[in-house]
């Protein structure tokens, strides 16, 4: 991964108050794919691209009953683990990345998921996010932060970073911001935030104390405005 770029102490500060205000609105940050150990976890973080957490934690019971371990899902049948994976969307893909990650961690990892980041990257269907994930949430390593949809928009809103689109450069920006030990709790708060608060349609404007004080140079905060100007 490219350099983390260095920022200022009052920018620093900054952060760590949006974190900790954060934390006060939702105490328990935590991963939302329901998931028993590592190998659960990397497979439902695989299955959820492009698809809810709530679709992942209905399709995965069944799942994990037909192929409790590495070694079984990666002698499953691929028509099998399609069908069983068909509702979270890019099935067939996916079944793919299941079969061929759990063969990889059979043969290259004797059958534990690995737990550095250059090696989860080996696994098909586990790019940066999905290492990011197993490694903070099974692992307790806080190697890098999470930057889904939601991150990505709260990062934006809240002035943390100019880049609107490369998830890798905003992940950059964030490490540079925030302590390291908070790395994994940081994705958590903001896609809480996210689903509950600053949702990416706007219909009007947000009342959220964490909005309010860190959003002013968002569209969120310009709504605001407008709609205090017209009362």
């Amino acid at each position: 991964m490219a350099k983390i770029p260095k920022k200022t102490a009052e920018q620093k500060k900054r952060a760590l108050e949006l974190y900790e205000e954060l934390l006060e609105h939702y105490p328990n940050p935590r991963c939302e794919l329901n998931h028993r150990n590592p190998f659960e976890l990397l497979i439902a973080t695989i299955l959820s691209a492009q698809c809810t957490d709530v679709r992942v934690n209905k399709v995965t019971p069944d799942l994990f009953e037909a192929y409790p371990t590495p070694e079984a899902m990666s002698q499953a049948q691929l028509e099998d683990l399609e069908e069983l994976v068909r509702s979270t969307g890019f099935y067939r893909n996916k079944a793919k990345s299941l079969k061929e990650s759990s063969t990889t961690i059979v043969e290259e990892f004797d059958g534990e998921v690995p737990q550095t980041m250059s090696q989860l990257l080996t696994l098909r269907g586990a790019a940066r996010k999905t290492a990011n994930v197993v490694l903070g949430n099974a692992f307790g390593k806080n190697e890098g932060v999470v930057v889904d949809t939601h991150v990505k928009r709260l990062s934006n809103r809240f002035g943390l970073t100019k880049e609107k689109k490369n998830t890798n450069k905003i992940e950059r920006d964030l490490m540079g911001l925030f302590p390291q030990e908070t790395w994994t709790n940081l994705s958590h708060l903001f896609i809480h935030h996210g689903r509950n608060a600053c949702k990416a349609r706007i219909s009007e404007p947000p009342d959220h104390p964490v909005c309010i004080k860190y959003g002013k140079n968002c569209e969120c905060w310009k709504m605001r405005g407008q709609a205090d100007a017209e009362e």
